[in-house]
Protein backbone atom coordinates (compact mmCIF):
# COMPACT_ATOMS: atom_id res chain seq x y z
CA UNK A 1 0.00 0.00 0.00
CA UNK A 2 0.99 3.32 -0.86
CA UNK A 3 1.62 5.64 2.33
CA UNK A 4 1.64 8.77 0.36
CA UNK A 5 -1.91 10.02 -0.56
CA UNK A 6 -2.38 12.25 -3.95
CA UNK A 7 -4.86 14.50 -5.08
CA UNK A 8 -6.59 17.35 -4.22
CA UNK A 9 -6.57 18.62 -0.53
CA UNK A 10 -4.43 15.87 0.43
CA UNK A 11 -1.44 17.34 1.24
CA UNK A 12 0.43 15.54 -1.68
CA UNK A 13 3.47 13.81 -0.40
CA UNK A 14 2.44 14.22 2.69
CA UNK A 15 1.98 10.77 5.50
CA UNK A 16 -1.01 9.40 5.38
CA UNK A 17 -2.13 8.31 8.99
CA UNK A 18 -5.17 6.37 9.32
CA UNK A 19 -7.97 6.84 12.13
CA UNK A 20 -7.13 10.81 12.20
CA UNK A 21 -5.84 12.79 14.94
CA UNK A 22 -9.37 11.66 16.92
CA UNK A 23 -7.52 7.56 16.95
CA UNK A 24 -4.88 9.17 18.88
CA UNK A 25 -4.78 9.14 22.82
CA UNK A 26 -4.50 12.19 24.38
CA UNK A 27 -1.13 13.40 25.53
CA UNK A 28 -1.73 13.06 29.20
CA UNK A 29 -2.64 9.39 28.56
CA UNK A 30 -5.47 7.43 29.93
CA UNK A 31 -4.70 7.02 33.37
CA UNK A 32 -4.53 10.51 33.78
CA UNK A 33 -7.75 11.28 36.59
CA UNK A 34 -11.08 12.88 35.21
CA UNK A 35 -12.15 16.06 37.49
CA UNK A 36 -13.44 15.24 40.50
CA UNK A 37 -14.58 18.43 41.72
CA UNK A 38 -18.07 19.46 43.15
CA UNK A 39 -19.22 22.82 41.26
CA UNK A 40 -22.87 23.17 42.42
CA UNK A 41 -22.54 25.36 44.33
CA UNK A 42 -20.44 27.66 41.97
CA UNK A 43 -23.56 29.75 40.95
CA UNK A 44 -23.01 33.68 39.96
CA UNK A 45 -26.41 34.18 37.90
CA UNK A 46 -29.60 34.25 40.89
CA UNK A 47 -33.11 34.01 40.48
CA UNK A 48 -35.26 37.06 40.84
CA UNK A 49 -34.88 38.69 44.32
CA UNK A 50 -32.63 35.57 45.48
CA UNK A 51 -29.13 36.67 47.11
CA UNK A 52 -26.11 34.81 46.12
CA UNK A 53 -24.46 31.86 48.15
CA UNK A 54 -23.63 33.41 51.30
CA UNK A 55 -20.37 31.22 51.29
CA UNK A 56 -19.36 31.55 47.42
CA UNK A 57 -16.31 33.78 48.06
CA UNK A 58 -15.49 32.35 51.38
CA UNK A 59 -15.90 28.07 51.77
CA UNK A 60 -16.79 27.41 48.51
CA UNK A 61 -14.27 29.41 46.82
CA UNK A 62 -11.63 27.51 49.62
CA UNK A 63 -12.35 23.66 48.77
CA UNK A 64 -11.95 24.79 45.42
CA UNK A 65 -8.75 26.14 45.18
CA UNK A 66 -7.83 22.59 47.89
CA UNK A 67 -9.45 20.24 45.52
CA UNK A 68 -7.18 21.97 42.82
CA UNK A 69 -3.95 21.93 45.03
CA UNK A 70 -4.04 18.64 46.19
CA UNK A 71 -2.94 17.64 43.14
CA UNK A 72 1.00 16.82 41.89
CA UNK A 73 3.11 19.72 42.23
CA UNK A 74 4.04 19.66 38.74
CA UNK A 75 0.02 20.75 37.41
CA UNK A 76 -1.64 24.11 38.63
CA UNK A 77 1.15 26.21 39.33
CA UNK A 78 0.24 29.12 41.29
CA UNK A 79 1.66 31.39 37.84
CA UNK A 80 0.20 29.31 35.57
CA UNK A 81 -3.57 30.02 37.30
CA UNK A 82 -2.48 33.56 37.92
CA UNK A 83 -2.35 34.17 34.19
CA UNK A 84 -5.68 32.78 33.82
CA UNK A 85 -7.03 35.00 36.29
CA UNK A 86 -4.72 37.81 34.68
CA UNK A 87 -6.91 37.46 31.30
CA UNK A 88 -10.16 37.28 33.48
CA UNK A 89 -9.75 40.48 35.26
CA UNK A 90 -8.70 42.27 31.96
CA UNK A 91 -12.11 40.95 30.19
CA UNK A 92 -13.82 42.17 33.20
CA UNK A 93 -12.31 45.45 33.44
CA UNK A 94 -12.96 46.07 29.52
CA UNK A 95 -16.82 44.80 29.78
CA UNK A 96 -17.19 47.43 32.63
CA UNK A 97 -15.47 50.39 30.50
CA UNK A 98 -18.07 49.10 27.64
CA UNK A 99 -20.86 46.91 29.18
CA UNK A 100 -22.65 47.64 25.98
CA UNK A 101 -20.06 45.31 23.98
CA UNK A 102 -20.49 42.07 26.47
CA UNK A 103 -21.98 40.13 23.93
CA UNK A 104 -19.57 40.80 21.66
CA UNK A 105 -16.79 40.27 23.91
CA UNK A 106 -18.18 36.81 25.35
CA UNK A 107 -16.89 34.69 22.81
CA UNK A 108 -13.48 35.93 23.74
CA UNK A 109 -14.02 35.74 27.40
CA UNK A 110 -14.95 32.15 26.55
CA UNK A 111 -12.40 31.67 24.60
CA UNK A 112 -10.63 30.89 28.07
CA UNK A 113 -11.87 27.27 28.10
CA UNK A 114 -9.79 26.69 25.32
CA UNK A 115 -7.11 28.18 26.64
CA UNK A 116 -7.43 25.59 29.70
CA UNK A 117 -8.10 22.97 27.17
CA UNK A 118 -4.65 23.60 25.81
CA UNK A 119 -2.74 24.19 29.58
CA UNK A 120 -4.46 20.86 30.24
CA UNK A 121 -3.13 19.09 27.03
CA UNK A 122 0.83 21.16 27.82
CA UNK A 123 0.13 19.12 31.59
CA UNK A 124 0.16 22.53 32.68
CA UNK A 125 -2.97 22.49 34.29
CA UNK A 126 -5.30 19.20 36.11
CA UNK A 127 -8.67 18.06 35.00
CA UNK A 128 -10.25 19.61 37.93
CA UNK A 129 -8.79 23.43 37.00
CA UNK A 130 -9.75 22.83 33.48
CA UNK A 131 -13.33 21.80 34.80
CA UNK A 132 -13.46 24.25 37.08
CA UNK A 133 -13.01 27.07 34.62
CA UNK A 134 -15.36 25.78 31.90
CA UNK A 135 -18.09 25.46 34.61
CA UNK A 136 -17.32 29.21 35.60
CA UNK A 137 -17.34 30.64 32.00
CA UNK A 138 -20.51 28.82 31.49
CA UNK A 139 -21.94 30.53 34.11
CA UNK A 140 -21.05 33.92 33.05
CA UNK A 141 -24.33 35.64 30.40
CA UNK A 142 -24.02 39.60 31.61
CA UNK A 143 -21.79 42.10 33.00
CA UNK A 144 -22.58 41.02 36.22
CA UNK A 145 -22.08 37.49 36.36
CA UNK A 146 -18.92 37.84 34.69
CA UNK A 147 -17.68 40.58 37.81
CA UNK A 148 -19.23 37.76 40.33
CA UNK A 149 -16.59 35.45 38.37
CA UNK A 150 -13.97 37.58 38.57
CA UNK A 151 -14.28 37.90 42.18
CA UNK A 152 -14.84 34.51 42.76
CA UNK A 153 -11.88 33.61 40.94
CA UNK A 154 -10.16 36.29 43.50
CA UNK A 155 -11.02 34.61 46.11
CA UNK A 156 -9.74 31.59 44.70
CA UNK A 157 -6.32 32.57 44.18
CA UNK A 158 -6.42 34.11 47.48
CA UNK A 159 -7.01 30.55 49.42
CA UNK A 160 -5.07 28.57 46.46
CA UNK A 161 -2.06 30.87 47.82
CA UNK A 162 -2.31 29.25 51.11
CA UNK A 163 -2.78 25.85 49.86
CA UNK A 164 0.28 26.09 46.72
CA UNK A 165 2.40 28.59 48.85
CA UNK A 166 5.57 27.98 47.44
CA UNK A 167 6.52 25.71 44.12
Amino acid sequence: MNQYRKGPGAGGGQPYRQGGRDSQPSRGGSNEPAASMDLSRVRFATAEGQALDADLFAAVAERCARTVGDVNKKFNKPSQLRKFYDELCMWDERVRAEPQKFGEFLPFIRMLNAKAAYAKGRELVDANYEALMNHCLKEVSSTETLHRCKTFFEAFMGYYKVVRDRD
